[in-house]
């Protein structure tokens, strides 16, 4: 498996359309027929718009989490165990694929599994680059997120 080195930083949230497309409806959360993105840099940037229209309401416009959802970019985003007082999150985050598993069964929390694959992906891309990952010219998706473990000190 390959190993990721995560640095705790804070990154601004993004605000651009990226493949092509539109951005989410943030009113439906319906995503605007965008093409799929085709590089990790590609879904960080359609990401942010994902994550701005549907994410950061609970998640924070930074990601550094509310009083109603935890902080997805952080020291505490990709911990192994879910923190305490978790009310939606039991499972451990130990690769990439189980916080994308988990993201597509349980987000957003006022509509679960409601965005297409490529929207998930984009959003987890998306909080990833904050976290300081960077995949490159590589896409995110589940075959990918399954080799990605997530380190710990």
């Amino acid at each position: 498996m390959q190993h990721l080195y995560v640095p705790l930083i804070f990154v601004s949230v993004l605000v651009a359309t990226a493949c092509g497309g539109s951005p989410p409806d943030a009113k439906s959360g319906e995503d605007a027929a965008q093409p799929s993105c085709t590089t990790f840099t590609e879904q960080v940037a359609r990401g942010g718009d994902v994550y701005g229209a549907r994410c950061s309401k609970c998640h924070g416009k930074g990601g550094e989490g509310t009083a109603t959802a935890p902080a997805v970019v952080g020291p505490t985003a990709l911990s192994l165990d879910p923190p305490s007082g978790a009310k939606v999150r039991k499972s451990q985050f130990v690769t990439v694929a189980d916080v994308a598993d988990f993201v597509v069964q349980n987000m957003p929390a006022d509509a679960p599994g409601s965005l297409s694959a490529d929207d998930y992906f984009a959003a987890l891309a998306f909080d990833l680059e904050a976290n300081g990952i960077d995949l490159g010219v590589k896409k995110l998706d589940a075959t990918v997120a399954a080799r990605l473990t997530i380190p710990r000190k």
